[in-house]
C-alpha cells in the first residue's frame, strides 16, 4: 500500500513514523517533508498543495490513501477535490473545516447546537468603532481572536486595558494577521486549565485517542505570546476518567452529531480544545487536524496498527476499528529558533541528533528543517520536538530533557516547564 502524506512539520514526521511501524509495510511519501521525514519516507517535491498538483503526484506513485496534516489545504477543499477523483483521503472536506477555519463559524455552530463554550461577539474588521465600543464595555481580561487562520497564533489573551488597545491594534491593522483578522472574535476570558481531546471520526462513528495538555505561550510559566505550541503531554492527568466521560456526552457527541445534521459529516481527526472551568468544561477552539506538538506526543503511544486505523476512517468502517495504546506516559518539548514565534534566523547546522534519538523511547521529530549534503539545518521558528515515553510522567519528562540537552543550535530555545501542571495533579492524587 502506498501512502500519502500532505505537509512538512514535526506532526507529518510524526505520522509518518507511525504509518512506517504498520504491520502492512505501506511505501509512505511526505510533500515535501523535512529532513527528518526522510529517514522514514520517501519525501516528494510539492511547493504548493493545491489539488492539482497533489492529484498529479497520486497518479505518479499510484497512491492508495491520502492524509492531510496541516488546515490550510483542508480549509481550501482539498479533501473534496480528492474525493471527487475517487481517492480514499483522510481529512475534512471544505464546510466541516470551517470549524476552524472560521472561528466566527465555530461559535455560532456551538451557539446552535447547546455546546458549552464562553460567551463571544463577532465582529467585522471594518467595524472598528463597534468593536472598540463593546471592548471598552467588556473592559479586561478579554481575549480577542482572528477569525481565520493564524498558525495558531491568533488568540490574543488581554489582561490589561493597555493589551486589549494593543490587541485590536495588531488585529485592525492587517499587517500581522491579513485576511484572517477581516473578522474579529471578541470572547469572554476563561480561566481553568486546558486540555485537547482527539477524536477519529469516519462522519458516521468515531473513537478517541489519549487527551493532552499543550503549552502554548512561548514562556515559562505561560507567560509571553501564543505560539504554535512549545510542548506537550499524554495523557492528561486533568482529564480524568469522569471528566472523559463529561466531556465525550457534553461535547463530542454534540459536535459531531450537528456536523452531520448540517450536511458536513466529519471525516478526519477532530481536535476540541477545551478549558476546565469552575461552571465546568468548555470549548476554547477546535482544529481539524491534529495538534502540533501533541502529535508528537500522542501517536507514539498508539500500539494498534495505524495505518489500519486512518485506512478505517477514510473508508467509512471505524466501527471496526480497535484503538489499543500503552499504559505509558509521552512528554514532548519544542526546540525553536531564538526570536520566535517572531523574527528569527535560518541555517544553522544541528548537532546531537543522533545521540538524542538513541536514547530509551526517545524521538526526535523534526519540524523547521532542511537537509544540506549532510549536514541538517535550522529552516523554521518551530526546528524540533523531542518527544519521550516512560512509566509515569515525571519519568517521561526525565527522558525528553535529556534528549533535548544533548541537541544543540545557535539560538537554540525551549520551555524548562512542560508537564509542571501534570506533575501537580499527580502529587494531589497521590495525597488523595
Amino acid at each position: 500500500m502506498n501512502v500519502l502524506i500532505i505537509g512538512s512539520g514535526g506532526r507529518e514526521h510524526a505520522l509518518a513514523w507511525v504509518l512506517s511501524r504498520s504491520a502492512q509495510k505501506p511505501a509512505v511519501f511526505v510533500a515535501p517533508g523535512n529532513a527528518g521525514t526522510r529517514l522514514v519516507a520517501t519525501n516528494l517535491e510539492l511547493p504548493v498543495p493545491q489539488a492539482e498538483q497533489v492529484l498529479a503526484l497520486v497518479t505518479r506513485h499510484d497512491i492508495d490513501l491520502v492524509i492531510v496534516g496541516p488546515e490550510q489545504p483542508l480549509v481550501d477543499g482539498l479533501a473534496d477535490r480528492l474525493r471527487e477523483a475517487g481517492i480514499r483521503v483522510f481529512g475534512p472536506g471544505r464546510d466541516a473545516a470551517q470549524i476552524e477555519g472560521s472561528k466566527a463559524f465555530s461559535k455560532a455552530f456551538m451557539e446552535r447546537h447547546g455546546i458549552p463554550t464562553a460567551a463571544y461577539r463577532t465582529f467585522r474588521r471594518r467595524d472598528e468603532g463597534a468593536l472598540r465600543a463593546y471592548t471598552k464595555e467588556q473592559g479586561a481580561p478579554i481575549v480577542l481572536k482572528a477569525s481565520g487562520l493564524a498558525a495558531g497564533k491568533g488568540a490574543i489573551v488581554c489582561m490589561t486595558r493597555r493589551e486589549v488597545e494593543e490587541g485590536l491594534g495588531q488585529l485592525l491593522s492587517g499587517d500581522q494577521f491579513g485576511e484572517a483578522s477581516d473578522e474579529i472574535v471578541v470572547e469572554q476570558f476563561m480561566e481553568g486549565e486546558e486540555a485537547s481531546l482527539f477524536v477519529l471520526s469516519d462522519g458516521t462513528s468515531w473513537v478517541m485517542l489519549p487527551s493532552a495538555q499543550d503549552h502554548k505561550r512561548i514562556g515559562v510559566d505561560d507567560t509571553g505570546p501564543n505560539t504554535g505550541g512549545m510542548g506537550a503531554y499524554a495523557p492528561a492527568p486533568v482529564m480524568t476518567p469522569a471528566m472523559m466521560v463529561l466531556a465525550t456526552e457534553q461535547i463530542v457527541k454534540p459536535t459531531l452529531e450537528g456536523l452531520a445534521s448540517e450536511g458536513m459529516p466529519y471525516n478526519g481527526i477532530l481536535y476540541v480544545g477545551l478549558m476546565l472551568t469552575e461552571d465546568g468544561i468548555k470549548v476554547v477552539e477546535y482544529n481539524c487536524r491534529f495538534g502540533d506538538p501533541e502529535a508528537q506526543a500522542i501517536l507514539p503511544l498508539i500500539t494498534s496498527d495505524a495505518l489500519e486505523l486512518f485506512l478505517a476512517g477514510a473508508e467509512g468502517r471505524l466501527h471496526e476499528a480497535d484503538v489499543q495504546v500503552s499504559g505509558m506516559t509521552s512528554a514532548c518539548v519544542v526546540m525553536a529558533s531564538d526570536g520566535y514565534p517572531g523574527a528569527y534566523r535560518r541555517g544553522f547546522p544541528i548537532q546531537g541528533l543522533d545521540m538524542a534519538s538513541q536514547l530509551p523511547n526517545t524521538l526526535v521529530f523534526h519540524a523547521g528543517t532542511a537537509q544540506d549534503g549532510p549536514v541538517v539545518r535550522t529552516n523554521g521558528g518551530r526546528v524540533l520536538a523531542v518527544s519521550a515515553q516512560a512509566t509515569g510522567l515525571q519519568g517521561a519528562l526525565a527522558r525528553v530533557y535529556t534528549g533535548v540537552s544533548l541537541i544543540h543550535f545557535e539560538g537554540a530555545y525551549h520551555r524548562t516547564d512542560i508537564g509542571k501542571k501534570g506533575l501537580l495533579h499527580g502529587m494531589s492524587r497521590q495525597k488523595e
